[in-house]
């Protein structure tokens, strides 16, 4: 552990893109952290490799060996605790997460989504945004709780939609994940981001519904 960095936990199920974002972040000082723990109920995640590959400590913990859901996230709870973690980062971790799991972090807990919510809370995003018709898609970071997707967001970033499939508008969204995500970690870890009842709040000012609205490629604010 490095002295005075805050810590993160990282929780995945795949190929930890956004994983690896937070990783580049810290590498080249954009995000003052240090990742304590990756923890994957998958033991085939690519993002274990990733992790592995920056030095840094790792863990499965397969639901499948747990009675329940909340047997799973007890032992979750247990893990995570160990590193005493001033932030917990889902990053592309599909499991559906207890009230009492998210109740125990709350306030600390961020997840990144595929669209910009409210729209299209839970699975499918980008074709259900082609579906509709919609002419921009995107990515919300938001404080998780217990409602699916459902926390005060912090940050989006929009793109165009433009004559895109679900493959090709979900890698526009992710480029713009990989920038937005680790930036909200950065004000959360700072100080600057807190979760208030149901309100995000930057600064000390209540953000709007969607947060901190940016375009595709647009400079990060500080």
């Amino acid at each position: 552990m490095a002295a005075g960095k805050p810590q993160l936990v990282v929780l995945i199920s795949g190929s930890g893109s956004n994983l690896q974002a937070f990783i580049d972040a810290i590498g080249d000082g954009r995000l003052h952290a240090e990742i304590a723990l990756v923890i994957s109920n998958r033991a085939d995640a690519y993002g274990l490799q990733r992790a592995a590959a920056a030095g840094i400590a790792t863990a499965t913990i397969a639901h499948s060996d747990y009675p329940s859901r909340e047997a799973f996230d007890a032992e979750l709870i247990a893990t995570i605790d160990r590193h005493r973690p001033d932030a917990v980062i889902l990053a592309g971790f599909m499991r559906i997460l207890t009230e009492g799991f998210v109740n125990h972090y709350l306030g600390r807990l961020l997840n990144i989504h595929p669209s910009l919510l409210p729209l299209y809370p839970g699975l499918h995003t980008h074709q259900r945004a082609l579906d509709n018709g919609d002419c921009e898609a995107g990515s919300t970071v938001h404080f998780v709780t217990a409602q699916l997707d459902g926390g005060p967001a912090i940050v989006q970033a929009r793109v165009a939609v433009g004559a895109d499939d679900a493959d090709s508008l979900a890698a526009k969204v992710l480029v713009e994940e990989h920038r937005i995500y680790p930036l909200a970690a950065a004000w959360l870890l700072s100080g600057r981001l807190a979760m208030r009842g149901d309100a995000a709040l930057l600064d000390g000012r209540a953000l709007a519904a969607g947060g901190v609205q940016l375009l595709a490629g647009q400079a990060l604010p500080a």
